[in-house]
């Protein structure tokens, strides 16, 4: 069974890709999508669940960064350099951040529009 809808509307949704460390290129457009933080697990002395003391034990949470657009300038895996708006860099690591790609024309135009608020605060 086919199914078609038709929009009246102009507006187009994106869906941000996830995207592997090594499928990231110079110039993509990135942002975090979730991290990961390791933990003893003595911390969980109370929670019923018997782990060995010396295993660590990992979260998944979602960041505040999370949706902010960065620009690749360089990438050595398992490491990824990145360009805030603001103009600083920042270095993502692959094993604890999972990334996903946005889509290039939404990339670009969320940079431009978010530069563009940064450098009318600062003045």
């Amino acid at each position: 069974m086919k199914t078609t809808t038709e929009s009246r509307s102009k507006t187009v949704t994106t869906v941000a890709a996830r995207i592997a460390g090594e499928d990231i290129a110079k110039g993509d457009y990135v942002t975090i999508l979730s991290e990961i933080t390791e933990l003893p697990s003595y911390l969980w002395d109370r929670s019923g669940i018997s782990q060995p003391i010396d295993e660590l034990v990992r979260l998944r949470y979602l960041p505040r960064a999370a949706g902010e657009p960065h620009r690749v300038v360089a990438v050595c895996l398992p490491f990824v350099y990145a360009k805030r708006p603001k103009g600083n860099l920042i270095a993502f690591d692959t094993r604890q951040q999972q990334l996903v790609r946005l889509d290039r024309a939404n990339g670009r135009s969320l940079w431009k529009q978010l530069g563009k608020t940064t450098k009318k605060k600062t003045k």
